[in-house]
């Protein structure tokens, strides 16, 4: 398997304030997921609660345009491009389809165009595809850093096997 990042990148990587600020975001907006999911889950069991739904599909989408604008940068200072950078393409490319379903969401809120039962639904439908983007995210999160352990444990071997 390729490693996702050269030496080069590994160090933009690692000396980015991008990277920690990424990091802070990423488990915020999946607490304000959490939440949002409850008050969505909430609202079809009972009926009530439609505003608070609302408000909190608003702050998750507040996230996730935070974290897609500072990880545009953190892939531009790590790759040398915004999006679409081949290490993470197909994470970009899904977290394409997220941000379409969230600013769907905020746009048929404002356009008043469906029932607040069928907004609900389109949110579910974002999240589902957040899960996804997440998922993906964490998969490459852990093979990075599974690159990184295995560079240095070649390293000691190389270095045990030149005594």
């Amino acid at each position: 398997m390729a490693e996702i990042y050269t030496s080069e990148q590994k160090k933009r990587r690692d000396e980015s304030k991008w990277t920690l600020i990424q990091g802070i975001l990423a488990p915020l907006q999946f607490l304000a997921f959490a939440l949002s999911l409850a008050c969505i889950i909430y609202y079809f069991t009972t009926g009530d609660g439609y505003w608070v739904a609302t408000v909190s599909v608003l702050v998750k989408t507040g996230f996730l345009y935070a974290i897609m604008v500072t990880g545009a940068i953190w892939e531009k200072v790590v790759f040398g491009r915004y999006l679409f950078a081949p290490a993470f393409f197909w994470e970009d490319a899904v977290s394409m389809v997220v941000i379409a379903l969230h600013t769907a969401y905020v746009i048929a809120l404002i356009g008043s165009g469906l029932t607040p039962e069928s907004l609900l639904w389109l949110a579910i439908a974002a999240y589902v595809a957040y899960v996804i983007n997440a998922a993906q995210f964490l998969i490459k999160f852990s093979i990075g850093r599974s690159d990184a352990s295995h560079s240095v444990t070649i390293n000691h071997l190389s270095m045990e096997a030149g005594r």
